[in-house]
């Protein structure tokens, strides 16, 4: 495989593990003031990665496909599925946000596997995303540049650190060693570069479908967004910090809107 491509699948990945090992330095647990700040600030991320590297692509590739003005169809029709899919993963599967308590047994694993899991299916479309966007620069089959791609993985990547940190340190201050807490939050992030590369591998079958699967992804992420990272953003236990997800939301989405048009 490229070496270009194998970095930036794994770009996602290392910033899960980051996250998660801020756990290993934690002396107390995490406040409030800090779960809100991470949450707006990477769902800032997502949503600015969603709509600059994934929906705009959709329609331009679209479009140069042939569609012009009915450009916006496949990133409606993608757009919806990725909603309806992660919804329906939702449904069929444990579902927990992340600043909720972890009940039961401090040894007992049952709420905290529910927790991963959930966490881990809602990482699959984000290395899907990088995937596509890779797949589409390597094959050169629609207009996507490297920096474009690279600026994708780099925006996952500093989305990933909090969330690993909001995974591993609540763990952490429920009961579970450091080292444990650790793990489980890498664990969470190892599916994005698996997920990336099984695109990658399809990319011949899947190019005519691109538009479709970009918008899809973001269709996913933005779901992620407001499912589950704007609830811990705005939670209202505390009104002192009430603002302060939506300061970091506003500095995540500015940070990605740089990145992408700066790299892109």
């Amino acid at each position: 495989m490229n070496s270009i491509i194998a970095k930036g699948l794994l770009i996602p990945f290392i910033g899960t593990t980051l996250g998660s090992a801020c756990v290993l330095f934690m002396k107390k647990e995490m406040s409030l003031r800090l779960q809100k700040s991470l949450s707006g600030f990477a769902a800032g991320i997502m949503m600015a990665a969603s709509i600059w590297s994934l929906l705009i692509p959709s329609m331009n590739q679209a479009s140069e496909l042939g569609l012009e003005k009915l450009g916006f169809i496949p990133a409606v029709i993608g757009f919806c599925f990725g909603m309806l899919f992660l919804l329906l993963l939702d449904v069929i599967t444990p579902h927990m946000h992340l600043n909720e308590t972890i009940e039961g047994p401090k040894t007992g694993l049952s709420k905290t596997a529910m927790m991963i899991l959930a966490v881990t299916i809602h990482n699959i479309p984000e290395g899907m995303a990088v995937g596509i966007l890779y797949a589409g620069w390597y094959t050169g089959a629609v207009p996507i540049s490297e920096s474009a791609a690279l600026a994708l993985a780099l925006g996952i990547a500093i989305q990933n650190f909090p969330e690993g940190a909001i995974i591993s340190m609540p763990l952490h201050s429920k009961g579970i060693s450091k080292i444990k807490a650790c793990w489980y939050g890498v664990l969470t992030g190892i599916v994005e570069p698996i997920a990336g590369l099984f695109t990658i591998l399809l990319s011949r079958f899947i190019i005519p479908l691109l538009p479709y699967l970009l918008s899809f992804a973001a269709g996913a992420m933005i779901y992620v967004v407001i499912e589950e990272l704007v609830p811990d953003m705005a939670d209202n236990k505390s009104e002192k910090h009430s603002n302060i997800g939506t300061i970091m939301f506003m500095t995540g989405f500015s940070l990605m809107m740089i990145l992408d048009v700066a790299l892109g």
